[in-house]
C-alpha cells in the first residue's frame, strides 16, 4: 500500500476526522459511511488504522461499537480522548443576530440545548454535523425549509475550515469538558516492548461460567492483587437474550506481576476470554488521575 492511511466514520469535518488528525497527522483520513465499512479497509488492508469513538462523557457509549467488536479479530493499539469543541456556523456575512435557525446531530442540538433557548435560534435536527456544516456551505437547504441567510449549523472548527464558513461562536455546549473517547483499531498488535514506566490500559471481552456469584468471583481477583478496573461494560451478542458478554479496562499491562497473578485467577472463572489490546494510557486519564501506579 502506497497510502498510509487512517479510516473513519462520517464526512470530512467530523469530530473522528479531527481525532485522526490530531494523532496520525501524517496519515490520509479516509471517510467511511459506516463504522463496519471503516474496520473491513482494516481488515482488508486498505487501511492501516480505524479511528472508532467507544464513548462519550456526556451521551454515554457508542452501542454499536460494542456489537462490532466481538466480530472482528483487529486489536486496539492506542486511545485518544478528544474535547468536543461544538462550534456555531454560518456563511461569511452572516452575523449572531442573523440566525434564526440551527442544523446538526440530535446530540450535538442537545448539548448546546440551553444556548439556543436563549438566543430563541430554532433546532433542526440533522443526520450528521459535519454534513450539516457542508450543506449549509452548498445552501443545500430546501428539504429543510430554511434560508441561508439566517441559518446556521453547529459542527467542528476543522468543518469551519473545509466548507469556508465563519465560526461565529466557539464553545458553544452547555456544559465544558463533553469528551469523546476514541479506541485506535489495527490488525496487529503494536511491537513495542513493554516499558516498566508506561501507564497502560488492557481490555478485554468475555463471559462468565455457569455458576453462582461468577462475574463476583471473576473480578475478585483484580481487587485482591490490587489492579484497578476502570470500565465494566455488559451486552447481549448474537441477537439473543441468553447470554451477557463483558468488556472491561484494566488499569495495567499483562507482563505485569500483579497482572499475570489476576489473569490466572480471572481465568479460572471466566470463559471466552479475548484481549482486545494492551496499549499506552491517554495523557487524559493521568491528567484527571484516573490511572494509578500499579
Amino acid at each position: 500500500m502506497d497510502k498510509q492511511i487512517i479510516a473513519y466514520q462520517g464526512v470530512s469535518g467530523a469530530y473522528s476526522h479531527l481525532a485522526c488528525q490530531r494523532v496520525f497527522p501524517d496519515l490520509e483520513a479516509f471517510a467511511c459511511e459506516d463504522f463496519q465499512s471503516a474496520i473491513l479497509m482494516v481488515e482488508r488492508g486498505e487501511a492501516q488504522y480505524a479511528m472508532i469513538p467507544l464513548e462519550n462523557s456526556t451521551a454515554g457509549r457508542v452501542e454499536e461499537i460494542y456489537r462490532l467488536l466481538p466480530r472482528t479479530h483487529l486489536q486496539i493499539v492506542a486511545e485518544h480522548f478528544e474535547p468536543v469543541n461544538h462550534c456555531l456556523l454560518a456563511l461569511p456575512g452572516v452575523e449572531l443576530a442573523d440566525i434564526k435557525t440551527v442544523s446538526s446531530h440530535p446530540q450535538a442540538l442537545a448539548q448546546c440545548f440551553h444556548h439556543l433557548a436563549k438566543l430563541n435560534i430554532k433546532a433542526v435536527a440533522a443526520v450528521d454535523t459535519a454534513l450539516s456544516a457542508k450543506d449549509l456551505a452548498a445552501k443545500n437547504l430546501a428539504n429543510k425549509g430554511v434560508s441561508a441567510d439566517s441559518h446556521s449549523a453547529i459542527a467542528s472548527v476543522l468543518a469551519a475550515e473545509l466548507y469556508g464558513l465563519n465560526v461565529v461562536a466557539e464553545n458553544f455546549q452547555d456544559v465544558s469538558g463533553n469528551t469523546t473517547r476514541f479506541i485506535v483499531l489495527a490488525k496487529t498488535a503494536s511491537s513495542k516492548v513493554y516499558d516498566a514506566e508506561q501507564f497502560y490500559i488492557t481490555s478485554l471481552l468475555f463471559s462468565v461460567r455457569n455458576i453462582p456469584a461468577a462475574l463476583y468471583k471473576a473480578l475478585g481477583g483484580f481487587a485482591t492483587n490490587g489492579v484497578n478496573l476502570i470500565k465494566l461494560e455488559s451486552y447481549m451478542d448474537g441477537g439473543t437474550m441468553e447470554a451477557t458478554h463483558f468488556h472491561i479496562d484494566l488499569a495495567g499491562h499483562p507482563e505485569q506481576t500483579n497482572m499475570v497473578r489476576a489473569l490466572s485467577e480471572f481465568d479460572f472463572f471466566a470463559k471466552d476470554v479475548r484481549v482486545l489490546g494492551s496499549y499506552p494510557a491517554h495523557g487524559y486519564r493521568r491528567k484527571n488521575e484516573f490511572v494509578s501506579i500499579i
